[in-house]
């Protein structure tokens, strides 16, 4: 079992986005002394939701301050950028970080950042596959060029070179087959259960491995106190955060309740004492096969209690794991 944390880098109220970004790498330093396997950054844009606009940039700072621990993006959004680009800054961690980095992407939203950035709706809806195929291209080793609907170049070298098979975030079936064809692990978000993640790890197919899980934890004296201390943090930044996903048209879209999204999330996550932290964990990889989880730490919106959160679940729970 693979275990790391996942870095949203959220903004509570009160808090300053740039200390926020300087504390997420204080983070994934403490996670590397406690023993964690990965730290993933998430990438978002004009919300609090997460202050984090460049999840590789973030990356690179951690590279340098790390020695051991794996970095990844969990994701980068490839709708709102150009795969090829995408590919080169993924080759330069790559390399710097002697082989420790793992490019995660994913498809994004219908949201204003698609207008900002001007990659366009038509791109985020029918773009996804060429771009992903065009992004593996890039990152075959050698050289690329591209003659498709939204990108076309001709042949030039990768510089630097790498080979790197990147992760892929589904959330549909179509995405699921998307990854499925071109044999790429999943990331599976912290929204769904393990039912729901069985059965997108079962539309995939048997050949895959390798798989990502996302979710939240906590770990305190007991499940019931855990529980308490995050429905009572967490709404305050979930709120406007999740507020924060502007549509760029017309189109309905459902604003989670924030309490209720909370509850949900710590039923179905390693929220609690450290025993039911590590049996949470042991049942979702028995029940969906997964065997690598990215989890959120910084639930409660304070620096110094995520710093003890991480310590803890390396000294308490990681333990019990292997």
């Amino acid at each position: 079992m693979r275990i790391g944390i996942f870095v949203v880098a959220g903004l509570f109220p009160g808090q300053e986005p740039g200390r926020v970004l300087a504390d997420a790498v204080e983070w994934i330093v403490a996670a590397e002394e406690a023993g964690f396997d990965d730290a993933w950054i998430a990438e978002h844009h004009f919300m609090s939701y997460g202050v984090c606009p460049s999840a590789q940039t973030l990356a690179a700072v951690a590279i340098g301050r790390t020695t051991r621990i794996g970095l990844g993006t969990a994701v980068s959004v490839l709708s709102t950028q150009h795969p090829v680009a995408l590919a080169e800054q993924a080759a330069m961690l790559h390399h710097l970080s002697g082989g420790r980095f793992t490019l995660g992407v994913g498809r994004g939203g219908p949201w204003v950042d698609l207008e900002v950035f001007g990659t366009g709706l038509d791109r985020y809806e029918s773009g996804f596959a060429e771009s992903l195929d065009l992004l593996l291209d890039a990152l075959s080793g050698g050289s690329v060029a591209a003659d498709g609907r939204f990108f076309r170049f001709r042949e030039v070298a990768m510089v630097p070179p790498a080979r790197l098979r990147p992760v892929v975030a589904c959330t549909s079936e179509a995405t699921v087959r998307l990854a499925a064809a071109r044999d790429l692990p999943m990331l599976l978000g912290l929204h769904i259960g393990d039912a729901d993640k069985a059965a997108l790890v079962k539309g995939y197919g048997p050949a895959g491995a390798g798989h990502v899980a996302a979710g939240l934890a906590y770990v305190a004296d007991s499940t019931a106190g855990a529980a308490r201390e995050l429905r009572a943090a967490m709404p305050a930044w979930l709120g406007p955060g999740l507020a924060g996903y502007l549509p760029l048209d017309d189109r309905p879209r459902r604003i989670r309740d924030a309490g209720e999204y909370v509850d949900l999330l710590t039923r179905i996550h390693p929220v609690g004492s450290a025993a039911h932290c590590a049996e949470t964990l042991l049942r979702t990889a028995e029940s969906t096969g997964i065997e690598r989880f990215i989890l959120l730490v910084e639930g409660l919106g304070e620096h110094e209690r995520t710093l003890e959160n991480i310590r803890r679940f390396g000294a308490e729970v990681l333990p019990l794991l292997r």
